[in-house]
């Protein structure tokens, strides 16, 4: 089992000057030690507009910033919105293959739709159309990687020409595929379309095994890729603190794991909005008893149990413990996810107000103390899993149509200049003249005919 860390880059008010970049700063410390401790993975969401919930607005900005403070971990969109209102999907690949070239082909790319008023209706985008905008933006995207020139596409939410989409990865014919998932029916969603799932639910190992099984019966049963290669992974987040003495982690970690919570339930279920006034942090400390997410509440049903769980407080939405505990508690703990089958655990560690140097006590013990073990047998399980899957992955493939990618719409398709295009509309053998005219001279430099025409 590998692991990695999750940013949604949390910043609860007050802000000051200074706040922001303090706190991209301070993660980009934390995931270039990670990287050092032999983390394998680290993951960006991209949101808009959710104020101290999400600062992470431009995760591509953020993972190639990582690129340059890191050696050998892999850099994950978790995720980019794929809607084309929320990015053309040509603009997608264009950032995908610039961040694979830059960080020499360590780009994961996963993508996902938003459930937000906030970022939904701040777009215009149709909540209940969502789904086919996700698909048709992310196919598009893929197209524009691997195809050479894409061969264009007109649909219900793209209408583009053939391009010669440019850089391309890296990572032919593209980076590995995910999808966001919160729920069993978009593990099978994942399943379905051979892409990796990125279990954001916050799920017990024990549920995690289920969603597992349910992963992989369904990829052999029903998968049709929707790029061109299978990503036949399921990876599980969980809030993360670790500290020799338990009662340090929960001091230490229980807060910022349950203003995640609150603050996630206030932008996607309960939560009613004045941008730039609302004081979501104020609110959850009001409130956070009466949705299950006071932190003296977890401690409390701690007590009462004998090993960790994702959610701990079965009341209202549910507080949230994790892998918060000492070296101990939390190698139990992941234990549990490995057995499940999970492929990869992503530590949500930088939360609420947590302290950057607690979160980087908290990395030190986890490389140090826990991650060796997992390390040793992670090569051989991968090994093993490879030679089990390949059958699979071979008949997986075969299903993908050969429509997908269509060819040119018609044969030598080419498209003139704009002036080129002036000339062919009005059918002037003189501007046409005077273009060719101006070819042959461009060797030797721009003149000011041309960059009268130029505009």
């Amino acid at each position: 089992m590998k692991f990695g860390l999750f940013y949604e880059h949390q910043l609860p008010r007050p802000w000051e000057a200074g706040s922001e970049q303090q706190l991209f700063q301070d993660a980009l410390d934390q995931v270039e030690y990670a990287d050092a401790l032999g983390i394998d993975y680290l993951w960006a969401v991209e949101h808009h507009f959710l104020e101290e919930y999400s600062h992470s607005s431009a995760p591509e900005v953020f993972l190639a910033a990582a690129s340059q403070r890191t050696k050998r971990m892999r850099l994950g969109h978790g995720i980019v919105q794929t809607p084309p209102a929320f990015n053309h999907p040509a603009r997608i690949a264009e950032r995908i293959a610039t961040l694979d070239l830059v960080s020499n082909g360590r780009v994961d790319f996963g993508s996902g739709e938003s459930s937000s008023e906030a970022e939904l209706g701040g777009y215009g985008i149709d909540a209940t159309m969502k789904r086919e905008m996700w698909e048709e933006g992310l196919r598009v995207a893929i197209r524009c990687m691997s195809e050479s020139p894409f061969t264009g596409h007109a649909g219900d939410f793209v209408t583009m020409p053939p391009r010669n989409v440019v850089p391309k990865p890296v990572q032919r014919p593209h980076p590995p595929l995910w999808v966001a998932c919160s729920r069993r029916d978009t593990i099978l969603l994942a399943a379905r379309n051979a892409i990796g799932a990125l279990a954001f639910a916050f799920v017990d190992p024990e549920e995690a095994h289920t969603w597992v099984a349910d992963y992989y019966k369904t990829l052999e049963a029903e998968g049709v890729p929707i790029g061109d290669t299978v990503t036949a992974e399921l990876a599980a987040v969980t809030t993360f603190m670790c500290h020799e003495d338990e009662n340090i982690a929960l001091e230490r970690g229980l807060a910022g794991a349950n203003f995640f919570g609150y603050s996630l339930a206030h932008y996607y279920v309960f939560g009613r909005h004045e941008p730039g006034i609302t004081n979501v942090w104020d609110e959850y400390v009001a409130r956070r008893a009466d949705h299950g997410f006071d932190p003296d509440q977890v401690v409390s049903a701690a007590a009462n149990q004998d090993r960790l769980g994702a959610k701990i407080v079965e009341d209202g939405t549910g507080g949230l413990r994790g892998a918060i505990g000492t070296p101990d508690q939390v190698r139990e703990y992941l234990l549990r996810y490995e057995e499940a089958g999970v492929d990869q655990v992503i530590f949500c560690s930088q939360a609420g107000r947590n302290r950057h140097e607690h979160i980087m006590e908290s990395l030190e013990l986890f490389g140090t103390k826990i991650l060796p073990e997992f390390v040793e047998r992670e090569e051989r399980a991968s090994r093993e899993k490879a030679k089990r899957l390949e059958p699979i992955i071979e008949t997986v493939m075969a299903r993908k149509p050969a429509s997908d990618h269509p060819p040119l719409p018609v044969a030598d398709y080419s498209f003139p200049a704009i002036p080129r295009a002036m000339a062919d509309r009005a059918g002037s053998d003189e501007f046409h003249a005077l273009l060719d005219d101006f070819a042959e001279k461009s060797a030797l430099g721009p003149t000011d005919e041309m960059r009268n025409l130029i505009g």
